[in-house]
């Protein structure tokens, strides 16, 4: 397994609009605000998982925090034999969810998190360890939030080892102690000294994305025969969710026309990043320079400084529907542009200012893989 270092792992960029903290650790190998390679990306994450998978062989349960940390939570859970469960926190609001348990991530730009409980108690009998992973943790606050909620609802989870697993740990002595005495113990992959994350954000004069601009196309449609994606929201065998994004991409691949396409950008949308990875990954093994990331909830300052992580972006409607903003950065030109969703539906306005930006930027083929089921393409 590689080793990685602070300077591999972190680069600190100023948030806009948020008071409680001024800046945000970007990782440039995640997948996320940066475009990486696939595979990169996926090394990394399975580095943790597996470093997890040997220390704790008795984990069945996985929980990772949405919106940066759910793919990463899917490649740790894969490290682990087939009959373990990923469940991903959310902000969605998935109708078929019948209990949640709430709690708040305080730093946040969208601080109020739930997860599902409705087969939580059944899930925590058959592991010994509960692996909650996050990009990376600063105090822990919003873990011990959450495991003081599910404690009360779950005393199961009293008999448990919980492990805060993290690619960057950020944590001083006195927090670490205050974890310890949660019953939380840390793992990560890189211990992070004295970044000067709150002093390099405060020099920092930086630009709030604009919004993007997009007419209406008359895009093309096509079905997979997939079904809809097992939704990781609610919990689902790691296993059959793997199985389930390898078969969507190779669906995806047999039916659209990749010729000519050597550069391609492959998208996420907000929480759900894992699929595009695996397709993005599966692209660069038929031979195709492939770039990761996806649209975030994250208002990020911009700025042009030598060094600075986030060099463009633009804002842009939700894929899931409703009034919110959402963002897209460090666009690159490419050949292609596929975007993967586990939206129940397409927004036609999120997908044709995309179509808008990558269009700008020399890119001839975009595809819109919306709900598992469906392919919208230009």
């Amino acid at each position: 397994m590689p080793d990685y270092s602070q300077n591999d792992l972190l680069r600190v960029a100023k948030r806009v609009r948020n008071a409680k903290r001024s800046y945000l650790l970007v990782n440039p190998l995640q997948g996320k605000h940066i475009p990486v390679s696939p595979a990169r990306s996926l090394e990394m994450m399975n580095t943790l998982g597996g470093r997890l998978a040997e220390a704790y062989p008795g984990a069945r349960l996985v929980i990772g925090f949405a919106e940066t940390a759910t793919a990463i939570g899917a490649a740790v859970a894969s490290r682990f034999p087939g009959e373990c469960v990923y469940l991903h926190t959310t902000r969605e609001e998935p109708p078929q969810v019948g209990e949640w348990v709430l709690f708040s991530e305080e730093h946040s730009h969208a601080v109020e998190q739930k997860l599902c409980g409705d087969s939580l108690a059944r899930w925590l009998e058959d592991t010994e360890s509960v692996i909650l992973v996050d990009d990376e943790i600063s105090t822990g606050k919003t873990l011990i939030n959450m495991v003081r909620q599910l404690r009360e609802r779950y005393p199961a989870l009293w008999s448990k080892k919980l492990v805060a697993a993290s690619l960057l740990n950020r944590v001083s002595p006195e927090h670490e102690e205050r974890l310890a005495e949660a019953g939380i113990r840390c793992e990560y992959l890189v211990k992070v000294v004295d970044d000067g994350a709150d002093e390099a954000a405060a020099l920092l004069q930086v630009e709030e994305a604009g919004p993007a601009e997009g007419a209406d196309r008359a895009f093309g449609r096509m079905s997979l025969d997939c079904g809809p994606f097992p939704d990781p929201r609610e919990g689902v065998r790691i296993q059959d969710y793997l199985a389930y994004c390898q078969g969507l991409a190779r669906a995806f691949l047999s039916r659209a026309g990749l010729a000519g396409m050597e550069r391609v950008v492959v998208l996420g949308t907000e929480e759900c990043m894992y699929p595009a990875l695996v397709l993005g990954r599966m692209l660069e093994e038929r031979g195709l320079s492939v770039k990761c990331h996806a649209t975030t909830r994250s208002p990020i300052g911009i700025c042009g400084r030598p060094g600075y992580p986030i060099t463009s972006g633009k804002k842009l409607s939700s894929f899931y529907g409703g009034q919110r903003d959402t963002y897209i950065y460090n666009i690159s030109p490419c050949d292609g542009l596929i975007v993967v969703s586990d939206a129940p539906v397409c927004q036609t306005k999120a997908l044709n200012q995309l179509a808008a930006l990558w269009e700008e930027r020399g890119c001839k083929r975009i595809f819109f893989i919306q709900g598992g089921s469906d392919v919208w393409y230009l």
